[in-house]
């Protein structure tokens, strides 16, 4: 059994979802020595989150940001975490409903996702910088 954790730092990229199913395989080379494992993929930050979904047709990127705006807004009365902007606590809130870890099984050597299946980082606030993943793949 091999096991592996690494640390990356994406870019900083503006508000939305964002593909990064190429970045993170290219900063994982270790996949390819996997036969059969696990890549975990954990998400270090509170208003970011990752998921995994449509790969091909950039509106459904664009679709999922507007409906995040509708389901959780910005500037809610009832809001107390309002220091860091009005774009913080709505940030926080998104970033629960994704979650922060996704599981991703590997097979020969590739992330096993479906054909139309990518990782999207959504970032959450208007000037999120760049994010930070840890990485950790385990299998034989």
């Amino acid at each position: 059994m091999k096991f592996l954790q690494k640390e990356i730092k994406l870019k900083a990229r503006s508000r939305g979802f964002h593909l990064i199913t190429e970045e993170v395989e290219s900063q994982m080379q270790e996949l390819k020595e996997i036969n059969s494992g696990i890549l975990n993929v954990f998400i270090k930050h509170t208003s970011a989150g990752i998921t995994i979904n449509e790969n091909a047709d950039p509106t459904v990127r664009e679709d999922f940001e507007s409906h995040f705006n509708e389901m959780v807004p910005e500037n809610m009365p009832y809001y107390k975490h309002t220091l860091e902007g009005s774009d913080d606590m709505p940030a926080h809130i998104k970033a629960s409903l994704l979650g922060s870890s996704l599981q991703i099984p590997v097979t020969n050597g590739k992330l096993n996702m479906g054909t139309w299946q990518g990782i999207y980082l959504a970032e959450h606030r208007n000037n999120g910088g760049s994010r930070k993943l840890v990485l950790s793949l385990y299998g034989i």
